[in-house]
C-alpha cells in the first residue's frame, strides 16, 4: 500500500476506510485500540518516511513512531491520559497481517511485536520529554496548561496574539530545544520508487569482486604495512623511498622517478587514504600499520569490496588528484559548499544509473549535472563546465577501477535518441519548459518510454522548481538542448552502467536510507497476498513475470500454486486491492486471460473478474448477462466508495439523484459477495434519503411561509 504525496484525497479515503475497519475488527476481537493512534501510524508511514509504504513496518519504523513521531505530534492535554500507542501499534500490526496487507519485505509479525515490546518501556519517558515535542504541540499544551480552552477557536487566537506580544509565560529552554530539534530534522523527502533489479548470488559477486584492481591494491597496501608497521615522515606521509617502492609494487600508474615527495604520487595517496577510511590500515606513533581486526574482511573479496565502496563516499581531496596529478578542491565541491560531489552529485548519479535497463549516455548524464548546477545558480560565474565535467569523470574513473561501473562506447538506446523524438521532447527532457508541459503526466527529465518511477537526477533534480521558473528560457539553454540531441543521435557515445557489484551496493545503501529497492527473487518465500500486493505496487510487467515465475517454482505444482494465489485474492476484503492483485496475476501469466475468463463464474471473484474483463475490453456490456450487469454495477459503486470515501460518496449520491438511487437499488439486489460493502452502501443510501426528505420538507415549509405572507401588509 502506497500513495503518492500528491494523492491526498485518495490517501485520506483509504485511511478513513482502513481505520474504520480496523476499529471494528479490534472491538470484535476484544482489543483496546485507539483509532486516532492508528491514523497517526499511517500518517507517519505516508509522510514521515522516505518510502511511504503503509504496510511495511520494521524495527526502525516502530522505534521512530513510538519514540519520536508520537511524542512530537500527538498532543495530550493536562486532563487527558496518554494514548496507549504501543498497544494500538500491536493491534495494527496484527490487523495488517489478518487482512493480508502486511508487506513481506518488512519485519514478520513476531519480529514486529518483539520490537514494540523492546520500545514500549521507553515510550512514557519519550512522551514526557518536552524537548521531543513539535512546535504546535508545545504551544497547544502551554495554552491548555494556562487554562485556555484550546477547542475554542477565538480563545486560541487570543492566546496566540498574547504570545506574539510576549505576554505568555513559557519555558524558554524547552522552546529552544524544540526549535533546535526542528531545525535539525527537516523531515524525509519521499523518494521515487526504483524499478526491480536482478542480481546474482553472493558467490558470483564474490568472484567479480576478486577481479577488482582496486581490491588487489588495497590488499597489497595492507600486506605491505603489516603488523610491524612502516615508518612515516614527520608530516605523516610515506617516506619517498617507500612510496616509490609501493607505487611500483601496486602498479598505481604514478611516475615516481621524478618526484621529490610522496605527496606528488596522487594515485598512491588515494589508495592510502582509501585504506585508512575503510579501516584496513591505521597510523599510530609515527607508523602505518595493518588493522588487526581487518584480517577477516581482507580475506573476503565481497566483504572487502563492499567496505571499499562505502568508504569511497567519504573520500574527497584524494580523488581530486587521482587522475592527472592535480590537487585542490573540485569545482563541484566549491559550487555546493557544504554539499559537495559526494553528498549530492555522486548519490544522485548512482541512483540514476541504478535499475536503468539500458546504459546511460555520458552526454545525458553530463548535461543533467549541468542543469542541477544552473537550477541552483551555483556555477553561474563559470563560462563553461569543462572543469566540473572533468571532476565528475575523475570520480567515475575511480568507480570504474573499483568495478562499480562499466564504461564502453556504443549507440544510444532509442529511448534517449529516437529519431522521431521532437525538439520539443528533448527540450523538455533537458529541463526547458515547453508549450506542452501543462499536459505532461510525467515529471521533467523523463523521456517517452522511460520508467517514470526512477529516482535520481532524471527525476529529482530536473523537477526542481527553479527549472520551471523561466531561468532556463534563454538561447544558451536552447543551444545546449539541440547540441545534446545531436550528440545522442549522431553516432557512438560513451555509455555508462552499474555493474552487478555496483547495483548491489547502491541497493544496500538505498535500503539503509529507508528507500525502496525491489530485488527480483526476494519474494520467493513471501505469502501469496504479500507477493501479489508488492507486484501490484512496485513491479513493472517484465519484472513481475519473473518474480511470479520464481514464486510458483518454489511452491509446488503449478495448479496448486495458482489456486493459492487465486484464493488470496478471493479473501482480500478491500475491493480495489483485490482487483489490483488479480490484475497483476493475470498480466504476469502466459495464460492469464484464460484464468480470468474462468473466474467469471466464481461465486466470490466474479465481480472482480468481470470488472477486469470489461476494463481490458475483453467483454462488452452486451456480453454480460443481467445478473452479471448487476454485479458490475455493485462492484463499481463499492470501488468508488473505497476510492473516494463515504463523505464524498454521499456528495455524489446527492448530486446524481434518481439515477444513482436506481444504481444503488440494483447493487443492493445484485447478490454481490461483499456483504460488508453492501451494508455501507445501504447505510449511505438511507442517510441520503433521510437528508433529501428533510431538505424537501424544509423547502416546502419555507414555501408555505412565503405564500402565507404574500399579499399582506409589510411591516415598517
Amino acid at each position: 500500500m502506497i500513495f503518492n504525496p500528491a494523492e491526498e484525497n485518495e490517501y485520506e479515503a483509504a485511511c478513513d476506510l482502513f481505520v474504520h475497519r480496523f476499529d471494528r475488527w479490534a472491538r470484535e476481537n476484544g482489543i483496546d485500540a485507539d483509532p486516532f493512534v492508528a491514523e497517526a501510524a499511517l500518517e507517519y508511514r505516508h509522510i514521515g518516511t522516505p518510502d511511504g509504504r503503509l504496510g511495511l513496518w520494521d524495527q526502525r519504523h516502530i522505534e521512530e513512531f513510538l519514540l519520536d513521531w508520537v511524542p512530537r505530534s500527538v498532543t495530550v492535554l493536562p486532563d487527558e491520559e496518554p494514548a496507549d500507542a504501543p498497544g494500538t501499534l500491536r493491534a495494527l500490526l496484527r490487523y495488517l497481517d489478518a487482512v493480508h496487507l502486511a508487506d513481506p519485505r518488512g519485519a514478520s509479525l513476531s519480529e514486529g511485536l518483539e520490537a514494540i515490546e523492546a520500545a514500549a518501556p521507553r515510550y512514557a519517558d519519550a512522551m514526557a520529554d518536552r524537548s521531543r515535542w513539535g512546535m504546535a504541540k508545545f504551544w497547544i499544551t502551554t495554552a491548555a496548561e494556562q487554562g485556555v480552552d484550546v477547542h475554542d477557536e477565538q480563545a486560541l487566537q487570543d492566546f496566540v496574539a498574547r504570545a506574539q506580544r510576549e505576554e505568555v509565560p513559557y519555558d524558554p529552554e524547552v522552546l529552544q530545544a524544540v526549535v533546535e530539534r526542528q531545525l535539525r530534522s527537516s523531515g524525509p523527502v519521499r523518494s521515487e520508487p526504483q524499478l526491480p533489479i536482478a542480481l546474482p548470488g553472493d558467490d558470483v559477486l564474490r568472484e567479480q569482486a576478486d577481479r577488482s584492481p582496486v581490491l588487489r591494491q588495497l590488499r597489497g597496501l595492507a600486506e605491505w604495512a603489516g603488523r610491524e608497521g612502516r615508518a612515516l615522515t614527520g608530516s605523516g606521509r610515506l617516506r619517498l623511498s617507500d612510496a616509490r617502492e609501493l607505487a611500483e609494487r601496486l602498479d598505481t600508474g604514478d611516475s615516481p622517478d621524478s618526484v621529490r615527495s610522496s605527496a606528488d604520487l596522487p594515485r598512491l595517496n588515494l589508495l592510502v587514504e582509501w585504506a585508512k577510511t575503510a579501516r584496513l590500515i591505521r597510523v599510530a606513533k609515527g607508523k602505518l600499520y595493518v588493522v588487526a581486526k581487518a584480517e577477516p574482511v581482507l580475506n573476503d573479496p565481497l566483504g572487502l569490496w563492499r567496505r571499499a565502496f562505502d568508504a569511497f563516499r567519504e573520500l574527497r581531496g584524494p580523488v581530486r588528484g587521482a587522475r592527472g596529478g592535480r590537487s585542490g578542491k573540485s569545482v563541484l565541491s566549491d559550487a555546493y559548499g557544504a554539499y559537495d560531489v559526494y553528498d549530492v552529485i555522486l548519490p544522485d548519479v548512482l541512483a540514476t544509473l541504478y535499475s536503468l535497463p539500458y546504459p546511460m549516455p555520458w552526454p545525458a548524464l553530463r548535461d543533467t549535472v549541468h542543469l542541477a548546477h544552473r537550477s541552483r545558480s551555483l556555477l553561474g560565474a563559470f563560462a563553461t563546465f569543462e572543469q566540473a565535467d572533468d571532476d565528475l569523470r575523475t570520480v567515475l574513473a575511480v568507480l570504474e577501477s573499483l568495478g562499480a561501473i562499466e564504461c564502453h562506447w556504443g549507440m544510444v538506446d532509442p529511448v534517449f535518441a529516437d529519431p522521431a523524438t521532437s525538439e520539443n521532447d528533448i527540450a523538455g527532457w533537458a529541463g526547458i519548459p515547453t508549450e506542452d508541459d501543462g499536459d505532461l503526466e510525467t515529471s521533467p527529465g523523463v523521456l517517452p518510454g522511460m520508467p517514470t518511477g526512477r529516482a535520481g537526477l532524471l527525476g529529482d533534480v530536473l523537477s526542481d522548481d527553479a527549472l520551471l521558473d523561466g531561468a532556463l528560457l534563454d538561447e544558451e539553454a536552447t543551444r545546449r538542448a539541440r547540441k545534446l540531441k545531436s550528440e545522442l543521435s549522431a553516432g557512438p557515445v560513451e555509455l555508462i552502467r552499474l555493474t552487478d557489484l555496483g547495483s548491489d551496493s547502491v541497493r544496500r545503501r538505498l535500503l539503509a536510507e529507508g528507500r525502496d529497492a525491489p530485488l527480483i527473487g526476494e519474494l520467493a518465500q513471501a505469502p501469496a497476498a504479500g507477493l501479489l500486493g508488492v507486484l501490484a505496487d512496485d513491479y513493472d510487467p517484465e519484472s513481475a513475470r519473473a518474480e511470479l515465475a520464481g514464486w510458483i517454482a518454489v511452491h509446488g505444482a503449478r495448479p496448486a500454486a495458482l489456486e493459492q494465489l487465486v484464493h488470496t485474492v478471493r479473501t482480500m476484503p478491500f475491493r480495489t486491492r483485490a482487483e489490483a492483485m488479480l490484475d497483476v496475476l493475470v498480466s504476469s501469466l502466459d495464460d492469464g486471460e484464460r484464468l480470468l475468463r474462468s473466474l467469471r463464474s466464481d461465486p466470490s471473484l466474479a465481480p472482480t473478474a468481470l470488472s477486469l474483463l470489461a476494463r481490458r475490453e475483453i467483454l462488452s456490456p452486451e456480453d454480460l448477462t443481467e445478473p452479471e450487469s448487476l454485479l458490475m454495477v455493485a462492484e463499481s459503486l463499492l470501488q468508488l466508495c473505497e476510492a473516494t470515501g463515504a463523505d464524498r460518496m454521499r456528495e455524489v449520491l446527492h448530486r446524481q439523484g434518481r439515477e444513482v438511487e436506481e444504481a444503488l437499488r440494483a447493487a443492493l439486489a445484485s447478490g454481490h459477495p461483499d456483504r460488508e460493502g453492501l451494508a455501507i452502501l445501504q447505510a449511505l443510501a438511507e442517510r441520503v434519503s433521510r437528508e433529501r426528505k428533510a431538505h424537501v420538507a424544509l423547502v416546502r415549509q419555507r414555501g408555505h411561509r412565503e405564500n402565507g405572507r404574500r399579499g399582506g401588509k409589510r411591516r415598517r
